[in-house]
This record gives C-alpha cells, structure tokens and sequence, in this order.
C-alpha cells in the first residue's frame, strides 16, 4: 500500500465524493475479510493499520511472546520473536506485518469485492438521500429507453451531482404523448424507495403536482408567494383546471398566469403536448367560484340545494353541452376542483 494508494483515494473523494475515512474503513474490513478467509483460525488480534501521513497501510498480528507456544495463531516462541525485535521476551506484545502477497489469489478477489461493494453503497446512500428530498418536486430528464413489455420508459434524471434512471410507468404517462430516446421531458417525483438492486425512483406526468411545479417555475408571482394556488384539477393529456388567488386586489391572479398575450400558459401547455389549461379565479363565495369552475361556459344563475355541499347551475339552453363538456368532463373537473356536488340545469327546464 504505497502512496499511488493514497493518491487514488483521494481521487475517488473528489471525483465521487466518498470521504476517504469511508473509503479507508471499507478497505480495512476487506483486508481482513481476505486474510480471514484463508486463516479462519485467526480472530481480533488481526489489525490493518492506516497511516495516511506516511502513506503506508499494512495488514498486522498481534501474538504474545512466549517460551512454548499452544496457539499460534496467538502467540510466538521467543526464537521467532527476536526476528522482530530482539528485546523480545516472554509476555510481551508483538505486531507482526503480514505480507500481502500471502493472500490466495480468492482471498485478493474477494477484498476487492468488499471494496468495490463499499464503494456502490455509499454511491447508493448518496443518490438516495439526494433524490429523496426531490420527492413532491419536478425535475428534467431525459428518455433513456422504452420497455415495449410493460409500456414504460426509463427516464435519466439529475440533482445537482447526483445522476440516476427513474421510472415512468405506463400508468404515469398523458394519454396519447409518445416518447423517443433523447427526448428531454418534465417529470413529477413521486416516491424514492431502497431496493436490493439500488436505489428504485418512480416519476409522474399525470400527477397534478407537475402542472403545479410548472406554474411555479413559469410565474414569478406564484413563486413567490403573490399569487396562491388553491386547487388543481386535472385529466392529463385532456384538461386541467386550476384556481388562483390573490390577497393583493392590485394583482390580477388569473392575468398573471396567463402572461403576455398568453405566453407564460403556453410554455406550460406545450410541455403538457397541448392539454388545455382553464385558469379560474378562486373565490370564497360558493356560487360564484361553482360558476367561474364551469367556465369557458356561460352561466346564468348558482342555486345551493339542501345538501349544502351540493349546487345547482342554471346555464343558457345553448351553452349546456360546454358547461356539461364531452363525456361530462368539464362538470366533472369543475366539481372535482370546487369540492361540491353540481346539478347543470338548461335555463326554463326548472
């Protein structure tokens, strides 16, 4: 274990970050490990010293001197003794090095083991804690490959540093969007897990946490604070809703989503493939905020029902298809984002 040793420890730290004590500690169990397995008889008086200063590791026993020996695994006679030191007598301590060269060449293999598994599990360890604290954020990646058995995608993603491959499964993907190798695509993350195999990270672009991110990262107001999300609701790859507020009356909350002529929604919906977007303006009242929900539908009258969680909308003859949306889809997603229960009724039917 010469200084070229050293040196490239050090390189491992700054190449990959693995603090060199971490590093020294793995080695130090691999080298044991080895030498242990070619002298089992051998226990805690085997040592690997590590002197950093003067470059030099070294495999070690530790026998007592004695004038007959009963273990040798534990002592030596004090002819053999003098070899090391020739003080030596009965009773003392002596630290004897063990040549390296010794280890069967399983042994050598199985150090090596130990060190390039010490080595993946701190690399392991770091993209865990990295990753985990980016669950519940958006993050870019890049399409790594398409599994046609499953439907799903592996998609290469990055934090700071740190680099892994995440899991887009089929369930998790807009309707329709169709991805090829290269693509670069925003992905909601959703869980970071332990697995035998590494470290396992599922992505989302359904997950309405995206269309969240993305207005965050889109409008500097919601970022910081102005403007407030208060809903989201959302058939990805169709339709979302989602509902602003503003404390400051001076602010134009659905204005500051939409952007200059319609510039900041449009990034988003691009990165979305095209789903419509609905910006609805929050409000406390029940009524009005059920009528600004149905919306681009016109509406003409909100009535509460006697379930005070349920209401009813009056909506010009000609305008019920749009409120009631194909397939129901725009009540659907108005009632999903208000929280109540909506009853469209065409004007004159009630």
């Amino acid at each position: 274990m010469n200084a070229e040793f050293f040196a490239a420890v050090e390189d491992i730290e700054k190449e990959k970050g693995i603090p060199r004590e971490y590093m020294y500690e793995k080695i130090q169990q691999a080298l044991l490990a080895a030498f242990r397995r070619d002298n089992p008889d051998y226990g805690d008086n085997v040592e690997v010293i590590v002197d950093e200063a003067k470059k030099r590791m070294e495999l070690v026993v530790h026998k007592t001197v004695v004038e007959e020996v009963a273990d040798p695994t534990l002592e030596i006679d004090v002819d053999s003794a003098k070899k090391y030191s020739k003080k030596a007598g009965p009773g003392e301590e002596l630290t004897i090095p063990v040549e390296t060269k010794k280890f069967g060449r399983i042994a050598a293999q199985a150090a090596k083991q130990v060190i390039i598994q010490g080595i993946r599990e701190h690399e392991r360890g770091m993209v865990y804690n990295e990753f985990t604290n980016k669950e519940h954020e958006m993050l870019t990646g890049e399409v790594s490959r398409f599994d046609p058995r499953f439907g799903s995608y592996t998609i290469r993603i990055s934090s700071n540093s740190e680099y892994t491959e995440a899991l887009l499964a089929a369930g998790e993907q807009i309707r329709g969007e169709a991805l090829t190798e290269g693509d670069r695509v925003k992905v909601y993350v959703l869980e970071v897990r332990r697995t035998p195999r590494g470290v396992s990270v599922l992505v989302s672009r359904t997950h309405p946490g995206l269309v969240r991110r993305l207005f965050e990262l889109e409008v500097p107001e919601i970022h910081d604070g102005e403007v407030i999300i208060k809903s989201i609701a959302r058939e990805a790859g169709s339709r979302t809703k989602i509902s602003v507020y503003a404390e400051d009356p001076d602010i134009d909350p659905v204005g500051a989503c939409v952007g200059q002529r319609g510039g900041r929604v449009a990034s988003i919906v691009n990165e979305l493939r095209g789903e419509k977007i609905d910006i609805i303006k929050y409000s406390d009242d029940p009524a009005a905020y059920v009528a600004s929900a149905l919306s681009p539908a016109e509406v003409l009258r909100v009535e509460p029902m006697e379930d005070e969680r349920s209401y009813r909308v009056i909506v010009p003859e000609n305008q019920l298809s749009l409120a009631i949306g194909r397939e129901g889809q725009n009540a659907r997603l108005a009632a999903k984002l208000t929280g109540f229960r909506i009853d469209i009724k065409p004007d004159g039917s009630y």
